[in-house]
């Protein structure tokens, strides 16, 4: 028994010394993310100096760690092919440069190679913003200067792909600043340039648009809806700077002499006489 298991141990040795003077042997390749099932990854027999037939006599197979696997071995051409869609945001987030990993296996003798492929990012999400609108009120004698915050958008793709400006229309009352945060994150603030006037306009609408500089070129909007809040800015004004009227001297208690108007508002005045 004791002689079984030595012998056990070191065939057990000798294996995992064979798989580590094999794991030097690496091969890698760069494809671009959402590429359709079958596509060309990359020539593995060349690329590892192997026989198709050493593939096929060798039962190559390829080995991953998780559930998913995203490539697939054609021994019979010696090529690696897309197995599975790669969507690289699902895969690796924010993360860049985003790859995985396997390993190919071969038996008689083991023989065992690893592969990283690396998943470059395509331009296909759009900045979104959290909501579709935002809806603000500010005071009419707000003063110019008076900052507003407002949410950034946020585009799961990275590099040029990603957020590249936000522009505010229209910039009659308002211009738009952009400040980078150490997180990767922007604070975006809009600045009263021009005061507001509720007289001349209740309400305003605006649209923030966030833009990444990706091809083909997507971009995401959110409206600003601007409600002008009265201030008690204005005096009342009579609609003429005199007013004359005639009076009998008899008339009752309680006669209308004449009507004064403002802006807005109305005001009847009564004059009252006694007979004393």
């Amino acid at each position: 028994i004791l002689k079984w298991r030595l012998s056990c141990i070191l065939q057990w040795k000798l294996g995992f010394l064979i798989l580590l003077t094999s794991v030097g042997d690496r091969a890698r390749y760069s494809i671009p993310e959402e590429q359709a099932e079958g596509s060309f990854v990359g020539n593995i027999a060349r690329d590892l100096g192997l026989d198709v037939a050493r593939l096929i006599s060798g039962k190559a197979r390829i080995i991953t760690k998780g559930s998913r696997q995203y490539v697939d071995l054609n021994r019979d051409k010696g090529t690696l092919v897309i197995k599975e869609r790669i969507d690289r945001e699902e895969l690796c987030g924010k993360t860049t440069p985003c790859s995985f990993s396997f390993e190919v296996i071969l038996e008689n003798p083991i023989q065992l190679y690893r592969v990283t492929v690396e998943v470059t990012d395509i331009n296909d999400n759009s900045p979104l913003f959290p909501k579709d609108a935002v809806n603000l009120k500010i005071v009419e004698n707000a003063a110019s200067g008076t900052r507003f915050s407002l949410e950034s958008a946020d585009d799961p793709d990275v590099g040029i792909n990603d957020i590249q400006k936000y522009t505010l229309k229209p910039s009659d009352n308002f211009k738009l600043e952009v400040q980078n945060q150490p997180d990767g994150g922007r604070f975006i603030e809009m600045v009263l340039q021009d005061p507001l006037d509720r007289e001349k306009e209740e309400t305003h609408t605006l649209v923030l648009i966030a833009s990444d500089g990706g091809e083909p070129h997507r971009s995401g909007t959110v409206r600003v809806h601007i409600t002008v809040l009265d201030a008690n800015d204005n005096a009342p004004v009579c609609s003429q700077p005199v007013y004359k009227a005639d009076v009998k001297e008899n008339s009752p208690e309680g006669t209308v002499v004449t009507t004064v108007m403002t802006t807005g508002i109305y005001r009847h005045v009564q004059s009252y006489y006694s007979n004393n």
